[in-house]
């Protein structure tokens, strides 16, 4: 988590007498919002579309049915590789502390309506009981959403990052580790030192990794298991739902039956 005064944008924190303030807004493919930072905690969600989320050196896909918790004076940049409608909730940080860092979560049904009955009605007044009323059911159903281990971690090496951006871009890339070193001008011995050292783990471990977050967005974007499966670079689908099922605890079929009944 990034702390820097100098890029806090106070535009849209609640103003005195407020406890969250909502946005809407559209968002047109290649779309991109610059590095910064807010005074108040953010709920960040897409209703249509896929954000890219960078902060620090981390990153996030986030499709449809997940929002991010991005606490407040967090320095965060923002992506949008097709077509996005964003609902961002901006909260006063005295009002919850529901995850120290950035944090994917579900957002079900339930939760989505809420978020968007809040961006109808406005500012939440704190001296309004049914805005107050919205405020605390909104606050109760973050305390139980459902966390998601899809972000990443970047390496600082430019060398690194140029072979991280060519399988984030293309996760099912089918080139060889040591034909993307050579174009990057680094050995893969030295790759491999770069990503245990700033990432805290191998390529491999990492690459999976970026498998898993790619195939969270075709999943919930109505792709079959067997269609994810070779779009993310696995010749046949009983690897990749073995790998889903160590970290999710499901299967890819079943955790999205999950989350549509949710």
């Amino acid at each position: 988590m990034f702390f820097m005064r100098q890029r806090i944008v106070r535009e849209h924190d609640p103003p005195r007498g407020v406890s969250i303030s909502p946005l809407a807004k559209e968002y047109p493919r290649g779309s991109c919002v610059s590095p910064h930072a807010h005074g108040s905690h953010q709920l960040v969600y897409a209703s249509r579309g896929v954000m890219e989320i960078t902060s620090g050196r981390k990153m996030w896909m986030i499709p449809p049915h997940f929002g991010l918790w991005v606490p407040a004076r967090t320095v965060h940049s923002i992506r949008m590789p097709g077509h996005v409608s964003m609902r961002t909730l901006y909260l006063r940080p005295s009002l919850a502390r529901l995850w120290n860092g950035c944090t994917v979560f579900h957002v079900g049904p339930f939760l989505r309506e809420l978020i968007f009955e809040i961006v109808e009605t406005g500012h939440l007044r704190t001296r309004n009981r049914l805005e107050c009323a919205l405020r605390d059911l909104l606050i109760s159903r973050l305390r139980q959403a459902s966390p998601v281990p899809t972000g990443i971690a970047l390496p600082r090496d430019e060398r690194a990052v140029a072979v991280a951006q060519a399988f984030v871009q293309e996760p099912g890339l089918q080139k060889t580790l040591a034909s993307m070193c050579h174009s990057a001008g680094v050995s893969v011995r030295t790759l491999e030192r770069c990503y245990r050292r700033e990432v805290g783990m191998d390529f491999e471990s990492w690459r999976r990794q970026v498998r898993l977050m790619r195939a969270v967005e075709l999943l919930v974007s109505g792709r079959s298991v067997k269609e994810v499966a070779f779009l993310i670079g696995y010749r046949t689908p009983n690897t990749f739902v073995t790998l889903f099922r160590t970290t999710f605890g499901a299967t890819p079929k079943a955790w999205i039956s999950t989350l549509e009944r949710l």
